[in-house]
């Protein structure tokens, strides 16, 4: 509120103000009154200030948000000002230097006129520069931080990829799939038996679409841990660790495949025909028996772990293991294939009674000749389809052979070693055939008359097939 001269004079002049002007101006001021207490009265309320001793706390938000822009803005205009300033010493500097140069039309007011206006303009511009200088300035600056923020992470993020593809293809590498074996022949001769990684992908291929899924092994994992362990014999739970499954999930991944592998590779072990037997019989085939040979048999036993039923337990034990075992009859062709093979027997039954009932006298045909050892005594089983059987004399209580008996002996004998190679090559590849089994894999698969067993060394055969044929594929392009 303001008081103009004349109401204060008024005022001073009227008797019914008891107070002076001065103090009237301070009431009107501020309403607020007291007096000082007397110095010594310590006790005295009014000894010390008691009123308005902290600002309102109802001061409203808009208020000092106000306050706050108006102490901004003025700050940007000091600041606006100071540049205009500095760019009008800048202009004057300038002027100074041009005017030597400049001829004045009239040594007095006209020329100091025109360099003011001069001046003026000059700064204006520069203001007015600097002003848009002041605006785009900070968006100038922010723009190149952004984009070198941005070419950091974006260099991060595709460092960060890169180190991801190399992890996941070292993964690979050691997780006994595809990229472990492709374009390393040792691994796979070493891990599966199988010559390259062309016969095992092919291998693969063929299994493929009947192999069931699993949530911890990829399919060719599946194959890959069936061949390895034929191949190596390992422990189931080392394989596990390998893996990184638990015993129950590759003990059935196992079933499963050697399931798929005996049913999709029976192809592979079948009986020639005639005219193909004969028509690349090996030389020394045809200078001893000519074309006649159909077959050469032989058998070879398992070791099993002791059953614990006493019916097994008789029907395993062999005598001339001196164990329990299963007895398999395998016939090979001259060519070295193998071309039959029988499901597992007892350890105590003899040769002759597996070749009489395993059902290999079906597949001869009238005038083969079937190579044999001295315990595959089965003439008359022979006789009867029509064939013949060629095997070591025996002495029967004599001192020595005749001279054409020792002769048909040493042919027989240099003949039949090649079954003997052939069956001694499948154990030594695959040595799951060479140790003892547990008494597990002697039981029969649900709905069949197989052991898993049976399946295990029909799969063996197929394999050892299919390695001949992948070497006398090699030898023919060679």
């Amino acid at each position: 509120m303001k008081l103009t001269l004349h109401e204060i004079n008024c005022l001073h002049c009227s008797s019914v103000a008891s107070f002076t002007v001065v103090t009237l101006i301070c009431v009107l001021v501020c309403p607020l009154q007291g007096k000082p207490s007397y110095e010594m009265d310590e006790q005295n309320p009014d000894w010390v200030p008691t009123l308005l001793m902290s600002p309102p706390s109802n001061m409203s938000t808009s208020d000092r948000r106000s306050r706050r822009k108006r102490r901004r803005s003025g700050a940007a205009k000091d600041q606006t000002a100071a540049k205009v300033q500095t760019a009008t010493d800048m202009s004057d500097r300038q002027v100074e230097e041009q005017a030597p140069e400049t001829p004045s039309e009239t040594p007095g007011e006209p020329n100091n006129k025109h360099t003011a206006v001069q001046t003026i303009k000059a700064g204006e511009e520069l203001s007015e520069a600097a002003g848009r200088e002041d605006e785009h300035e900070p968006a100038a600056k922010r723009q190149p931080t952004k984009c070198q923020l941005c070419e950091e992470r974006m260099a991060e993020v595709n460092r960060l990829l890169q180190e991801n593809r190399e992890l996941r293809s070292e993964l690979n590498k050691k997780q006994l799939a595809e990229n472990f074996f492709k374009d390393d022949t040792k691994k796979v001769t070493y891990y599966t038996g199988l010559p390259c990684f062309a016969v095992l992908l092919s291998l693969f291929n063929t299994v493929m679409p009947f192999l069931p899924a699993s949530k911890k092994l990829s399919q060719f994992q599946m194959v890959v841990l069936t061949l390895m362990r034929l191949r190596l014999d390992l422990p189931v739970q080392h394989l596990c660790h390998l893996f990184n499954v638990s015993h129950k999930t590759l003990s059935d991944a196992f079933a499963d495949t050697v399931d798929v592998l005996y049913t999709r590779l029976k192809p592979a072990v079948n009986w020639p025909e005639r005219h193909c037997l004969q028509a690349d019989m090996p030389p020394q085939f045809l200078k001893t028996f000519g074309k006649r040979v159909a077959i050469i048999v032989d058998c070879f036993e398992i070791g099993t772990e002791k059953p614990s039923n006493l019916k097994a337990l008789a029907q395993s034990f062999s005598q001339h293991k001196g164990g329990h075992t299963m007895k398999y009859l395998v016939g090979i062709t001259p060519h070295g294939s193998i071309s039959f093979i029988s499901n597992g027997w007892g350890g105590r039954a003899s040769d002759k009674h597996v070749a009489e009932n395993c059902g290999i006298l079906s597949n001869l045909l009238p005038g083969d000749i079937v190579l044999a050892g001295r315990g595959f005594d089965v003439k008359d089983s022979v006789g009867m389809m029509c064939a013949e059987v060629k095997m070591p004399s025996f002495t029967k209580g004599r001192g020595q052979l005749d001279a054409k008996d020792v002769e048909d002996t040493q042919a027989v004998a240099h003949l039949r070693i090649h079954v003997e190679r052939v069956i001694g090559c499948m154990r030594n590849k695959y040595k799951m055939l060479h140790r003892t089994v547990p008494i597990t894999l002697l039981l029969t698969c649900e709905g069949e008359e197989t052991t898993l067993l049976d399946k295990i060394v029909y799969v063996c055969c197929s394999l050892v097939n299919m390695i001949v044929k992948s070497n006398a594929k090699e030898t023919s392009t060679c």
